[in-house]
């Protein structure tokens, strides 16, 4: 038992949480991030027992490998003082036994419960692992209504090597589980699967609404043997409009034969929603459901530069959607996977556990549009409608209104009604509108040439209607991160970028995306912190669903070192795009900041899934190999980003010469020192760059010097210079700390 205020590696003991056969945890406090955690151990009685650590480890691997809102989040892991640990979140509640024990949940809180389940062990199933011990025991509901399943100390995973079939971290033949919720299979110690956890989590439904077992018994063999033989009574409910469909649907969970048996997670979740929204007779066939994924729109030429109409009705219809109460919309950054690729809505539908998924092409011929849309039933694997549109450029708008409020009739849902605000038009002006389209295509790309290209076709849009709020937030966009990057000179670059975004709230006060554009603005040209967080708390307050805010409050509190903050503005944005490779950009430099460097690799990793090509994922993954000592590996990152980034963007050429000189190679870093001076001969430099190469090799007053160089440039050193750990052997300089006060960050 550990003693309180114990240390344990970084974190120290609060007080026990609770204690079993395979573990005790304790209630600790993370110093670094100011906040509470969970820690488990193994006790002292285990710690020396092969099969105890082979438990406990393979439950943490099998936690690290997901990141879901319905699994128990694990931050750390380590051995200290000999005693092996893993921190997790720290969860306030109750477990659903305790639930249980006070009698039957009413069959719509069972239901929700089981759809978070499913949904939980949808992600698991996704990553090989079968939970293979899903039981009250191991269910936690907290005080805020989150749902969370814990414990895959028995967990199967399959690891599958290049060229082989897949293999199991467990042998068959092997009786593990929890009697009552075992599988068959697990009884006869046969190969498990997801399948088998769809078992577990009918035993598990049956118990919520009944308030007893499925399979009960007096003795272990008793209980084996009715789950191998018995099929379940009819559960005895106080309820009379407990839906036949939830009994039925319970009952396929239970099948005995594996293959037989309901098989798809997602697909349960599905099932389960829909008797949640449509309980009475039908409601397998009825379409008023809760979740919709509309996949990329695709073209039916060989012209790219069609990409930007196509992509822009598709956001169009998911912003619109997004608007529907109670409709969950599958993220752009998850559907964007999809896009230029031929699959089956079908498999599509079940991968992102939605019932409906939208698809559609377009065909431009000059004026000439052509739309073909329709929308497919996933659980009952069938065409709801088709449409095929003919309109002119000039009817865009009303193409993208129309198609949506056919989504909405068949969702059987009054699109009007159900707006968390009136659909308002930002312009009037379809060629306008089609330019701010190009503008944005262009600007998601961040390469230089990109950016000027979207900063050109916002300003078009501007011509074409003066009033477009919309375009002025594009058009400041483009002008802050080409003056960051100083790929323009960063005091003209920023200059256009306030006024641009000052045009924005002029035009549209109620317009979030301004008010982010402005908070930018204040910080990096400004450094009036001050004004930027309320800009930025503004935009919350008209549109918490706008990711670019999350995203970039998010790097605002990171580079003034409040990263506990920063923490909770990226999870939000994580959550509202949990693939885009931007927000995963900030994710992973708040954990670089925090020395959290798995974390961070871990971040930048799955961003990259996302976007292979981004030069902003490679630099942050070359600083945290750079800062593990990894320097090879730094470099190749680096030089990664410096090509993909087409050379233009000079920080990132200054990451790859301070890994150089970090590394020992003080010729290189030189040569690219005199490089990037040649280079500043021609074209936009931002001194920070230089400034950490000399930081690198020691140089503490040429490091010094330029850095206050770029400080009067107002480059990326705004952004960085309070959190970058590459200056830490330099900030106790008082030159440095006169540089902190310069930029109001002292």
């Amino acid at each position: 038992m550990l003693l309180k205020s114990t240390r344990l590696g970084p974190y120290e003991i609060i007080a026990p949480i609770g204690a079993g056969g395979m573990g005790e945890v304790y209630r600790a406090r993370d110093p670094r991030l100011e906040r509470e955690v969970a820690i488990k151990i193994l006790p002292e009685h285990l710690s020396q027992s092969p099969q105890a650590l082979s438990r406990f480890v393979r439950e943490t691997k099998a936690i690290a490998a997901l990141s879901h809102p319905n699994i128990l989040a694990i931050f750390d892991t380590g051995i200290a003082e000999g005693i092996s640990y893993a921190v997790t979140e720290l969860l306030e509640g109750e477990s659903l036994r305790a639930v249980i024990r006070r009698g039957p949940l009413a069959w719509r809180n069972a239901v929700v419960i089981g759809i978070a389940l499913a949904d939980g062990l949808a992600a698991a199933h996704a990553k090989g692992i079968t939970h293979r011990d899903l039981k009250p025991e191991n269910i936690f509901l907290t005080g805020d209504g989150r749902i969370k399943i814990l414990d895959f100390g028995l967990a199967h995973i399959e690891i599958v090597r290049p060229g082989a079939e897949s293999q199991t971290e467990t042998a068959t033949g092997t009786f593990l589980g929890t009697p009552g919720y075992m599988s068959p299979e697990q009884v006869r110690g046969a190969r498990v699967g997801p399948a088998s956890d769809i078992f577990s989590l009918g035993c598990v439904l049956y118990e919520m609404i009944s308030g007893k077992r499925a399979f009960p018994g007096t003795s272990t063999l008793e209980i084996v043997s009715a789950i191998l033989r018995d099929t379940p009574r009819e559960p005895a409910v106080l309820e009379s409009d407990l839906p036949a469909d939830l009994t039925q649907l319970i009952f396929r969970c239970l099948v005995k034969d594996y293959e037989d048996r309901l098989q798809s997670a997602p697909d349960l979740a599905a099932r389960l929603r829909l008797i949640l929204n449509n309980p009475g007779p039908g409601s397998q066939a009825s379409h008023a459901v809760d979740s919709i994924a509309v996949l990329p729109f695709g073209r039916d030429n060989n012209d790219p530069e069609s990409d930007y109409l196509c992509d822009g009705i598709t956001e169009s219809i998911l912003n619109t959607l997004a608007g529907i109460k109670h409709l969950r919309v599958t993220p752009r950054s998850t559907v964007f996977r999809y896009k230029g690729r031929e699959l089956d809505p079908q498999i599509i539908g079940r991968e992102l556990n939605v019932r409906l998924v939208v698809t559609g092409r377009i065909i431009q011929r000059g004026e000439n549009l052509v739309a073909s849309t329709e929308l497919v039933d996933v659980v009952e694997g069938c065409q709801l409608w088709g449409e095929r549109y003919h309109r002119k450029m000039s009817d865009i708008f009303v193409l993208e209104e129309e198609i949506a409020r056919r989504i909405s009739e068949s969702l059987q849902t009054k699109l009007a009604g159900e707006q968390k605000a009136p659909v308002k038009r930002p312009t009037e002006s379809t060629e306008a509108y089609q330019d701010y389209l190009r503008g944005r295509h262009h600007w998601a790309k961040r390469t230089p040439d990109r950016l000027k290209k979207g900063a050109e076709y916002f300003q078009k849009a501007i011509d074409k209607d003066p009033g477009y709020a919309l375009a002025y937030s594009g058009l400041a966009d483009c002008y802050s991160i080409l003056g960051i990057y100083s790929i323009l000179p960063s005091k003209e670059a920023l200059a256009k970028a306030k006024a641009a975004a000052a045009a924005a709230v002029a035009f549209d006060e109620e317009l979030a995306e301004g008010h982010t554009s402005l908070g930018f603005v204040h910080a990096y040209l400004d450094w009036n912190w001050v004004a930027a967080e309320k800009q930025f708390q503004r935009a919350l307050e008209l549109n918490p669903g706008y990711w670019i805010t999350r995203y970039w409050y998010g790097i605002f509190l990171t580079s003034s070192g409040r990263y506990q903050e920063a923490e909770e503005q990226i999870r939000r944005g994580m959550d509202l795009e949990p693939l885009s490779p931007v927000v995963m950009h900030g994710a992973a430099w708040n954990a670089l900041a925090l020395h959290l460097y798995e974390m961070s690799i871990d971040r930048c990793s799955r961003g990259l899934e996302g976007d292979p090509d981004s030069f902003l994922l490679r630099f942050w993954l070359g600083m945290v190999y750079e800062l593990q000592g990894k320097y090879e590996a730094a470099i190749q990152e680096f030089q990664q980003a410096v090509d993909l980034s087409d050379g233009g963007v000079s920080y990132i050429v200054g990451g790859l010469g301070h890994a150089h000189a970090v590394s020992g190679n003080r010729q290189e870093a030189v040569r690219i020192i005199e490089e990037l001076a040649e280079r500043a001969k021609r074209q936009t430099v931002d001194p920070m760059s230089i400034a950490v190469i000399y930081a690198g090799l020691g140089d503490v007053e040429q490091a010094l010097t330029n850095l206050e160089n770029a400080a009067d440039a107002r480059g990326m050193s705004g952004v960085l210079i309070r959190a970058d750990p590459r200056y830490d052997t330099i900030r106790s300089e008082p030159r440095f700390r006169q540089l902190l006060k310069k930029m109001n960050a002292g």
